[in-house]
């Protein structure tokens, strides 16, 4: 295995850094947009509908950088929980319909993941019924990312004979939306739905596997933006280590500060590899199951300490909210909320470890 980026990988990681160092301090609408002017949308959108056919490995690129400059655009929302599944699972009628405007920067998407007291839901409660030549949706869904601008949210559902994963317009009778906080700002929604008219279900020949399609795209997804935001959170915690003096010496130099951020760079590089094993692993096609629970649980268990390491070693202006590190906390808070948390992560790899 070679997890190397290849020099497509390469340059839009170079892009999509630089556009985020030059929206730096704009707000999330004016970022979005100079991702989408730049191409960058675009990566996995299939080429016939005018983007590069990159798939998961294009996403994640961009996904990395995203984490690590902590913004808050609705990339993994947009990316990982909707262009990617559509693309995969979505009909031709469904493509064309949603992917070239979100190329264009002009319509986002989202998936409702969880439902209440069930994060990563694999038997929804949430029900679908044919109505005629339709469907109907009822349930409850939460901690769902722009459910309120979004064109269409991804809604599992179980249908009869099985699951299925349906797309949903917000802004149809019999949706109601209501916004929750979040640690970063970002908006995020519970939908509550009753018999919400809803397209046919994506992967219409063999719907079941469309949950599994989703959920594998969501970590994979969420395993990038979570590489970023830490690699971020280290490298501004090594500069402020590295210029900042306490007695006449950097801080730096201190041996109890070194070993403190040995032990948070170890982290930041386990989750980078274990993120990168499961990308390169879904994008060839191969199953990933087993590498993304790894990732995401070492994602939710490790990144939220190695971050209050870097507070820690901030001193008094790591808790300052005029400087940028709660802005990487805050988004692997979310981010670790938005794969379930780490309870639901450790089951899975207690699943594995049982041979279930």
């Amino acid at each position: 295995m070679d997890f190397t980026p290849d020099e497509t990988q390469r340059a839009a990681a170079d892009l999509a850094a630089g556009v985020l160092e030059r929206t730096s301090g704009a707000d999330a609408e004016r970022t979005w947009r100079a991702l989408a002017d730049a191409g960058l949308l675009a990566l996995a959108v299939p080429v016939g509908l005018g983007g590069d056919g990159l798939g998961v490995a294009g996403v994640a690129a961009v996904l990395t950088e995203v984490g690590r400059a902590a913004s808050v655009v609705p990339a993994w929302a947009t990316l990982a929980l909707g262009v990617l599944p559509v693309t995969e699972l979505g009909t031709v009628a469904q493509r064309e319909a949603l992917l070239p405007d979100v190329a264009a920067g002009k319509a986002v998407l989202t998936a409702a993941l969880h439902e209440p007291s069930d994060p990563l839901t694999v038997r929804p409660a949430t029900t679908a019924t044919p109505d005629g030549g339709t469907w109907r949706v009822s349930g409850v869904k939460t901690a769902v990312p722009v459910a309120a601008t979004a064109r269409r949210v991804l809604v599992p559902a179980t249908r009869p004979g099985g699951t299925g994963v349906f797309l949903l317009d917000p802004a149809s009778a019999g949706v109601s939306v209501t916004e929750s906080h979040t640690a970063t700002g970002a908006p995020e929604y519970t939908l509550r739905l009753d018999g919400a008219e809803v397209d046919e279900p994506l992967l219409p020949e063999h719907p079941e596997r469309a949950l599994c399609v989703l959920h594998r795209h969501a970590l994979a997804g969420a395993a990038a933006l979570g590489d970023g935001a830490l690699a971020g959170a280290v490298a501004l915690t090594t500069t402020h280590l590295a210029t900042r003096e306490q007695f006449g010496r950097p801080l730096a130099t201190f041996q109890a500060v070194a070993q403190e951020i040995a032990d948070v760079y170890v982290a930041s590089r386990t989750v980078h590899l274990a993120a990168a094993s499961a990308v390169w692993r879904l994008g060839a096609g191969l199953d990933p199951d087993a590498d993304l629970d790894i990732a995401t649980f070492w994602l939710a268990e490790e990144a939220p300490r190695a971050l209050a390491v870097c507070h820690h070693l901030h001193g008094g202006i790591g808790v300052d909210e005029t400087y940028p590190l709660h802005r990487y906390s805050s988004l692997v808070k979310d981010l670790v909320r938005g794969i379930g948390g780490v309870a639901a992560r450790l089951e899975r790899v207690g699943a594995l470890v049982e041979g279930a």
